[in-house]
């Protein structure tokens, strides 16, 4: 396993802005992650990382077919499942409730990371994370990602534009199990499984969330972190209501 990233004592200490977000659809959290890469490009002793839940659908990344979806047009249509395909790394991803989706944005140059060894410390994230919650993770030979009993637990995908990373981590912490059976996530014939499912111990989002912030900035050497639960890209969407909705 790779040693923790150290910065040089003579440097100042690099920020980590956290967003730590709610549901977010996925437009949003694209818009997000875009205002993210231009502020880390124009500073690169900075890096953000998103944490939050995505609404309902697919994304496919660059490894992905329309094969690995099994529910028919007018199926996903009536689950309200769009399917999008996305520029990141991986496969068909199902984002549903009851995951965490950890993406962060970090100057891989400054940090003196290839795009293979980055991908690299964001498996050994998800390991550590695995064996605070009791849980052997391991690595699949074929792509990235971590397995929990031969079953995909987390997706890693990932976007590097004039080395500042985008996408991450999508791991499930407790999400309803019964709709992987109908996407095959990364190409896997084998539903995934859970944090919950595979841990002996309670497992919360809340919880989930907090750890990957504190294992992604100890791993890549973030001394200070700035938490936010909003951001001016990542508003909300205005819903309109025929009469006033009571809160």
């Amino acid at each position: 396993m790779h040693e923790r990233l150290r910065q040089d004592d003579t440097a100042p200490p690099r920020a980590l802005a956290a967003y730590l977000l709610g549901v977010l659809g996925f437009d949003e959290l694209s818009a997000l992650q875009r205002r993210l890469r231009y502020d880390v490009s124009g500073d690169r002793d900075s890096g953000a990382v998103i944490l939050c839940e995505i609404e309902p659908g697919i994304t496919v990344g660059r490894e992905g077919s329309a094969a690995h979806i099994r529910p028919s047009a007018e199926s996903l249509a009536a689950r309200r499942w769009p399917v999008r395909w996305v520029g990141r790394g991986g496969g068909a991803v199902l984002h549903q409730v009851g995951q965490v989706a950890c993406f962060p944005v970090l100057p891989l140059d400054a940090l003196n990371l290839s795009p293979a060894r980055y991908l690299a410390e964001l498996q050994a994230v998800c390991l550590d994370l695995c064996r605070d919650y009791g849980i052997t993770g391991t690595l699949p030979p074929e792509r990235p990602g971590v397995r929990a009993n031969g079953r995909l637990l987390a997706h890693i995908g990932i976007a590097v534009r004039d080395w500042v990373s985008s996408y991450g981590i999508v791991l499930n912490v407790n999400p309803d199990l019964a709709p992987f059976r109908e996407v095959k996530c990364d190409g896997d014939p084998v539903p995934m499984t859970s944090l919950q499912r595979e841990s002996p111990l309670r497992v919360r989002v809340s919880g989930v969330r907090q750890k990957l912030l504190d294992l992604i900035a100890a791993r890549f050497g973030f001394a200070r972190v700035s938490v936010f639960h909003h951001h001016p890209a990542a508003l909300p969407r205005t819903t309109r209501h025929a009469l006033p909705h009571a809160s």
